[in-house]
């Protein structure tokens, strides 16, 4: 059932501070992504496992294995072995949605994973390319209510985070737009620049770069506040558009049954890696905030997370691929 597979070594050290640790393994660390590389899964697990692999022995190996929204990634993650050597970095795409778009996929998060810690939390941002009419989000409104659906928006995958963004966003402003679904966020995001698609709700981690040089053109960004990286954008509050609010969190996960003891220390590990400067300012110009937590904490934020968008996938009438 894998689709791709993109395999990379960071460093020539062991992630997590494995070395002096009881269950040290010659093998290299594997941290799953279930989607594109360059997308925002992508950057967070390579910024973390990059920084978490300083100083130890051994190598920690990121690995790509994208499609069903993260799920192929997740099932790989529950069964495997439960000994801290594969661990997967994902957000509620995959933990709260997914599940509930694919029928047929015994995945269940509560059930199959174990929290190890958040890692941080990023806006989402509305950008188009820079030769699309609209100028501000009440010019693409307008748009859209004058030719309901004529309007192409793209996203990750049906279910990734800027996709349920982007529907949450046109049952709050009565609007049709239609949904060109992507194998990840950075293919989405090259169509966009190559005006290939005129729009998309995109994470403001993946695209800052982009919007700073003029090559997209951000109309609003999706956070109760403005975004630092991007400060001379307005949020949709602002905007006028009211409940719309939406972060994409990224969490750092083991497979269920992973015992406490391993799962606490690699929280201990997360917290530390956290905090180094460097990794705190890398982060900061992304316009991503460092939310540590307990496992405890992350747990409960999945089964939340999977009320909150199970309502939008039912008012929006979202379905999955056959």
């Amino acid at each position: 059932m894998v689709r791709t597979s993109r395999r990379y070594f960071l460093g020539g050290t062991a992630a997590f501070g494995f070395a002096s640790s009881a269950f040290a393994q010659s093998k290299p660390i594997r941290v799953l992504v279930g989607f594109a590389a360059g997308g925002g899964n992508d950057v967070i697990a390579r910024l973390v496992a990059q920084k978490m692999a300083e100083g130890s022995s051994g190598q920690v190996l990121v690995d790509n294995k994208t499609g069903a929204s993260g799920l192929i990634a997740a099932d790989i993650l529950a069964k495997a072995p439960p000994d801290g050597t594969t661990l997967m970095v994902a957000a509620q795409t995959t933990y709260a949605v997914a599940p509930q778009l694919y029928k047929s996929v015994a995945f269940d998060a509560p059930r199959d994973v174990a929290g190890i810690s958040l890692l941080g939390a990023s806006p989402l941002v509305l950008v188009v390319n820079p030769s699309f009419a609209a100028k501000s989000v009440g010019e693409l409104i307008e748009m859209a209510k004058a030719k309901p659906g004529a309007i192409n928006f793209g996203s990750g995958g049906v279910g990734t985070t800027p996709h349920m963004a982007a529907e949450l966003f046109l049952f709050t402003t009565d609007i049709r737009m239609t949904h060109v679904a992507y194998r990840g966020e950075a293919p989405a995001i090259a169509d966009v620049l190559a005006g290939q698609l005129p729009l998309l709700f995109a994470n403001v981690s993946v695209v800052t770069g982009q919007v700073k040089a003029g090559t997209l053109r951000a109309l609003a960004v999706t956070s109760p506040k403005r975004a630092p990286g991007l400060p001379d954008v307005p949020t949709l509050a602002e905007a006028g558009i009211k409940g719309a609010d939406v972060e994409t969190w990224f969490g750092l996960t083991a497979p269920a049954g992973t015992p406490r003891e391993i799962v606490q220390r690699l929280n201990v590990d997360v917290r530390k890696a956290l905090a180094v400067p460097d990794l705190q300012q890398r982060f900061a110009e992304l316009s991503l905030s460092v939310t540590p937590s307990s496992p405890e904490e992350l747990d409960a934020l999945i089964k939340s997370e999977a009320v909150r968008w199970g309502e939008v996938i039912r008012r929006a009438n979202i379905r999955a691929p056959e």
